[in-house]
């Protein structure tokens, strides 16, 4: 399970800059029409211009906040050309921050602990609240189900390691103690589940609306039963905000849905949304182990109810939704996500970058049969 985990970040890490296409057309961010009751606020973004970057931007700017963004200009650069940027490099380069104040600080795009720290002490006395976008992948993979977020995290035997392929969850964790360290009155730390919806780069969620909207024979994994948690990246980004709103701290496990829900659930929604005939032939775990089809990796977003990595689709979301995280219907997501996928160019849709390719697919069904 874990080389499957690894494999499945490093495509994930890398497709960000893989697949930075010009934003599409299409229309995704989580509108509300209302401003915040408390007034605008001054928020900083380090990186702001990929996927949960836009949706924290699009939404704070309709709500009538003060954005700032702070990248390097390569990822998607002019897409917020009315907004505040500052160039410079999370690694060394943070002059353009100084002598700036804002009330708060999302932080998007912090993955080793020297380079958070290096924004998190700078912006520690003109900034209010940082808060720190990190992951659920803090937890071992070994954590029970049901965990909040007292549970342990992960460690490394070389805190200076900074090869986040290998040790993403730890170094995440690690990124959360320095920004405890430098706004210990002031520091949101977010750990999201898979984060899916319109624009994702990773197609972590994608491939269940845009195979099944094909239809025909749907291979799926397992009985149906195995509990799956993911959160739409525009009720995330709403979320966020509105922590920035409340000023809220702490740490959160910000994943969904708010009910625990099996893989049938979730497949037969998807189906509803993008109004799919499709039939869904379910493979059980071990035959798929046979095969050779991964959790998570080949199926995205399963993981057997067996495994002992389990408890990583049923974390503890409780504490971030009584700070209000709310979740959109996933017939929603799933007909959003189909929509915006549609709308990107040929090259990118030639392959998913996650899911079994088709004639892959066709052999285990195929084998599947055979063996019935």
């Amino acid at each position: 399970m874990a080389g499957h985990r690894r494999r499945f970040l490093k495509s994930a890490l890398g497709a960000g800059a893989a697949l930075a296409f010009a934003p599409s057309s299409f229309s995704w961010a989580a509108g509300t029409g209302e401003k915040s009751a408390g007034g605008g606020k001054k928020i900083l973004v380090l990186g702001g211009t990929r996927f949960l970057g836009p949706a924290v931007v699009n939404y704070a700017t309709e709500r009538g906040h003060t954005l700032t963004l702070f990248n390097r200009g390569k990822s998607n650069p002019g897409m917020f050309p009315k907004l505040e940027t500052l160039l410079g490099d999370r690694d060394g380069k943070l002059d353009a921050l100084k002598g700036r104040q804002w009330d708060a600080v999302v932080d998007t795009s912090g993955y080793v602990p020297r380079v958070v720290r290096m924004s998190a002490e700078l912006l520690a006395p003109s900034v209010k609240q940082y808060v720190f976008i990190s992951s659920i992948s803090v937890y071992p993979e070994t954590v029970p189900p049901h965990a909040d977020e007292s549970a342990a995290v992960a460690t490394m035997d070389d805190p200076k390691d900074e090869e986040v392929m290998k040790n993403y969850g730890a170094l995440k964790a690690l990124c959360e103690k320095e920004v405890s360290k430098a706004f210990p009155q002031g520091a949101t730390n977010v750990r999201p589940g898979l984060i899916v919806g319109p624009e994702d780069p990773t197609d972590r969620f994608t491939y269940w609306p845009v195979r099944l909207a094909r239809g025909g024979e749907v291979l799926a994994p397992g009985d149906g039963t195995d509990k799956v948690q993911w959160v739409d990246v525009r009720d995330l980004g709403a979320w966020i905000v509105r922590m920035i709103e409340g000023s809220h701290t702490g740490t959160y496990n910000a994943t969904g849905p708010e009910k625990p829900i099996s893989m049938k659930e979730m497949l037969e929604a998807c189906k509803k949304g993008v109004k799919s005939d499709a039939t869904l032939v379910w493979a059980p775990a071990p035959f798929l182990e046979q095969e050779k089809v991964g959790p998570w990796m080949d199926m995205p977003l399963w993981i057997p109810g067996a495994s002992e990595a389990a408890g990583m689709t049923q974390v503890d979301n409780a504490r971030a939704v009584a700070k209000g995280l709310k979740f959109r219907p996933l017939e929603e997501t799933a007909a959003d996500t189909l929509a915006w996928w549609k709308t990107e160019p040929e090259e990118r849709r030639s392959k998913l970058q996650a899911g079994l390719a088709p004639e892959r697919e066709k052999e285990v069904l195929a084998a599947l049969k055979k063996k019935a």
